[in-house]
């Protein structure tokens, strides 16, 4: 075989070049990352870190869901736009083919960065789990201590402070019984009666006081319930939404990176941002 026969593998001929798309997902991820510390730092979100904080308005989840919507399809186009706009075109291809191939580019840098953002969420997570994580583990701690630690202080706070009391036993056990008033069936006639025993031998109330106080906090448990679950309802559909649309925002960024590329006709929103730009150069 003859040395002019034998070429050399061509990177141009590749149908995936992964240069431009680890450089559009990183660009995308670090864009997304940006967005999301703003909206943490001005209050929009539908969950808290602090158990006791819940806003009960329907407009502020909703309003965090939207914003979280459009972060993702400005950041994922940001990432399609990366990827499309420097990757290097095959010379032999139409221009359908031309343009496929980069929206491909497009859909693997909003994978990517959909990876790197998981990742990051998920090492984030673990470290603010580890921070408030006791160094010991106590045997009377409860999983709806977190959710309704207000509701347990509540249940059992006592005015006349009695010294050298230890009511890790019944905060665990309330905390145990007060998720069951979600429950279809609601918080059992035996569990009510025993809370009601426990806040009358603890806080020193009478048999009608310690009624009325569990009964509020059972309500006000299961007000707090269902708007946590609402928060995850709406959180689990804006990411849903957020994920596809990013999806479809990553394609149409690389199809027009890539005609920027090529010199070709931009989209019209392009347009007028690059006369606003010259514009802008000229005035200055």
């Amino acid at each position: 075989m003859s040395a002019e026969t034998v070429t050399p593998f061509d990177e141009q001929q590749r149908y995936l070049q992964w240069t431009p798309v680890i450089a559009g997902a990183i660009g995308g991820a670090a864009l997304s990352f940006i967005l999301l510390t703003f909206a943490v730092a001005v209050g929009l979100g539908v969950s808290s870190t602090s158990p006791t904080w819940r806003d009960a308005s329907a407009a502020l989840a909703l309003l965090s869901g939207i914003y979280l919507i459009l972060q993702a399809a400005v950041s994922f186009g940001f990432a399609g736009y990366i990827a499309g706009r420097t990757r290097r075109p095959p010379g032999g291809p139409a221009t359908e083919e031309v343009e496929t191939r980069d929206g491909l580019h497009g859909l693997a840098a909003w994978a990517l960065a959909v990876l790197l953002g998981a990742a990051l969420a998920a090492v984030i997570g673990a470290s603010a789990l580890n921070r408030s994580s006791p160094t010991t583990t106590s045997a009377n701690a409860s999983a709806a201590e977190p959710l309704l630690s207000y509701e347990l202080d509540r249940l059992f706070r006592s005015g006349r402070g009695a010294p050298n009391v230890d009511l890790g036993v019944e905060s665990a056990a309330a905390g145990r019984i007060l998720p069951t008033s979600s429950s279809h069936n609601g918080v059992s006639t035996s569990d009510r009666t025993y809370c009601i025993q426990q806040v009358g031998a603890t806080a020193g109330l009478s048999p009608a006081d310690s009624e009325r106080r569990v009964d509020s906090v059972i309500a006000s448990s299961k007000a707090a319930i269902a708007r946590s679950r609402r928060s995850t309802i709406i959180l689990a559909f804006s990411l849903a939404a957020a994920t596809l649309l990013g999806a479809v925002a990553a394609w149409a960024g690389a199809c027009a990176g890539g005609r920027h590329r090529d010199g070709g006709p931009l989209p019209e929103w392009m347009e007028h941002a690059n006369r606003f730009e010259r514009r802008r150069i000229v005035v200055q």
